[in-house]
This record gives C-alpha cells, sequence and structure tokens, in this order.
C-alpha cells in the first residue's frame, strides 16, 4: 500500500514539471512562427540555394620552384563598358558587396598607401569612406532662427564607376601552364573640388582577393543569358569574364603607363604588354 502511495506521488511529481505550462523553451532560440520572413511570399519558382551551398574550390597548390617565369600587372575595370554592366547591377552593386563585407568584417580591407596589403583598415574607418558628414544651417519655420544641421551622406555605389585590379601571370613547369591569380581589387571614386569639377582619382582600399574569395563565391552575379545559371562573383572573376586594361606593369622605375605615355600610345602600349604574355607562352612550345 505504502509503496503504492509513492509510485503515485512520483508520478504527480512528473507530471507536474513535465506539463506544457511548466515547461520552459530557451528564449535564444528562432522558431518559425518568430522568423519575420516566414510569410513572406517567394519571389522565384523555387528557392535558390546552390550558391550559397557550393562548396568553394582552394587554389591548386604552387610551389616556388616550379614557377620560373612571372609577371605583376594592374588594370582597370570600367564598370560602364557593355561587358562590365553587371558589376553595376542595381539591385546588388559589386561595390556594395565589398563594402557590407568589410563593414561587417567578414574580409579585412588595406590601406592605400601602398598595394602591398601592410596596413590594415578597421571597420569604423571603412564605414566613414562611405559616408560623409556635413553640416547645413537652417531655419526654424516658425521663430525664423538659424540652426546648424548635421546632415550624413552616404556614398552612392554608382559614383563607383572603375575598379583598380592588382594580379600576377606565371608559368607553372609542374603543369606546364600559364595561369594568373588575381591578388587584390581597389574600388576608385572622384575627387572633385568645391564647385564640382573633377580633380583626380584615388582608390578607397585595397580588398585581398584570396580573403575575399569566399564571400564572393556566396553572393550570386546577374547573368543576361540564364536567370537560372547558379553564377557567383567568384565564377566570373576566375573565368575573367570582365573587360579591363593593363595601366601597369612591373618595371625598374615603378612608372604607370599614363606617367610617359597617353591617347592612342597608352592604348597601343596596354596591348603589347598583354600580347608579350600571350608570346612568351607560345614561344615555350615548338610545333
Amino acid at each position: 500500500m505504502k509503496f503504492a502511495f509513492k509510485l503515485l506521488g512520483l508520478g504527480l511529481l512528473l507530471a507536474m514539471f513535465c506539463s506544457p505550462a511548466m515547461a520552459q523553451q530557451p528564449e535564444n532560440i528562432l522558431t518559425e512562427a518568430s522568423d519575420p520572413n516566414a510569410d513572406r511570399p517567394l519571389d522565384d519558382i523555387v528557392e535558390k540555394r546552390i550558391t550559397f551551398e557550393k562548396r568553394l574550390l582552394p587554389y591548386d597548390h604552387v610551389r616556388e620552384a616550379d614557377i620560373f617565369w612571372e609577371k605583376r600587372i594592374w588594370r582597370v575595370i570600367d564598370v560602364r563598358e557593355k561587358m562590365n554592366l553587371p558589376f553595376a547591377y542595381p539591385e546588388r552593386p559589386f561595390f556594395s558587396i565589398l563594402m557590407d563585407a568589410s563593414v561587417n568584417e567578414e574580409i579585412t580591407v588595406y590601406s592605400t598607401e601602398d598595394d602591398k596589403f601592410t596596413s590594415p583598415l578597421t571597420a569604423d574607418e571603412v564605414a566613414s569612406m562611405g559616408a560623409t558628414i556635413d553640416t547645413v544651417i537652417t531655419f526654424d519655420p516658425e521663430t525664423y532662427e538659424e540652426q546648424i544641421q548635421i546632415v550624413r551622406n552616404d556614398l552612392n555605389p554608382e559614383d563607383v564607376k572603375r575598379f583598380r585590379l592588382k594580379e600576377i601571370w606565371f608559368f607553372d613547369e609542374e603543369t606546364s601552364t600559364m595561369q594568373v591569380r588575381i591578388l587584390g581589387i581597389a574600388p576608385l571614386i572622384d575627387v572633385k573640388d568645391e564647385n564640382g569639377n573633377f580633380r583626380y582619382e584615388k582608390p578607397m582600399f585595397w580588398v585581398y582577393y584570396p580573403e575575399a574569395r569566399e564571400v564572393l563565391s556566396r553572393e550570386r552575379v546577374f547573368n543576361a543569358g540564364n536567370d537560372a545559371s547558379p553564377s557567383s562573383w567568384e565564377d566570373l572573376m576566375e573565368m575573367r569574364f570582365f573587360a579591363s586594361y593593363i595601366y601597369k606593369e612591373s618595371n625598374v622605375l615603378n612608372r604607370r603607363l599614363q606617367d610617359y605615355l597617353s591617347g592612342v600610345d597608352l592604348l597601343l602600349e596596354a596591348d603589347k604588354i598583354k600580347q608579350e604574355i600571350f608570346n612568351f607562352e607560345h614561344d615555350l612550345w615548338s610545333y
């Protein structure tokens, strides 16, 4: 009899602690009902997740002893060219991807004091580059008193019309192939005077591309031929599906082409450098 009462009391205690009213769920668990986008209509046929779930392939290992020739090249990508229009896609510009990733500390960006990635910038420093603070004098409509108002002007991604690219071309003896590796990307902005006249162009910051590949592989790029194609920015850069021109090659005086050439001569010299790289690989083979 006593044993039966003990079992009954134990059963009441278990029922009390296991009842839904007494059970407490963790506060930080995100349920489907608390998801703000749970009831949002899907703007597609199916949810596209191939780009986000695709595995990023690492670079092939290259030994120093297998590289017997290399050349450093600096290029400029102009987003106003027809082939480069995806860089200025209004829904998600390429500049916005780099800026958001740097502000959110997903990637590290570096100062433009040189292009060797020596001085990293903080997220606050990068955020300050994307906006300017101005003081505007206004008047109260009722009292007509003069007031000073602080206005924050965010940088419009459409103002970034060109990107600077740093890359290395090298010949790998192990695979007997000419290869190229992108090292850095820098967005360029125009600097104007007080009257709004163009003065010069300057880079904002340098992004170390090998580190940014992970972020770029998760960002879809607009494909004019097929909206269902799961291409990413990392795919576009590795396939080199962009138009550019050379503005500098490694040289003993560290000069840019525009420092001693202009006009048509500058374009011809840039094309000559590109042709020399092609001829170097072509001359290694005998037919």
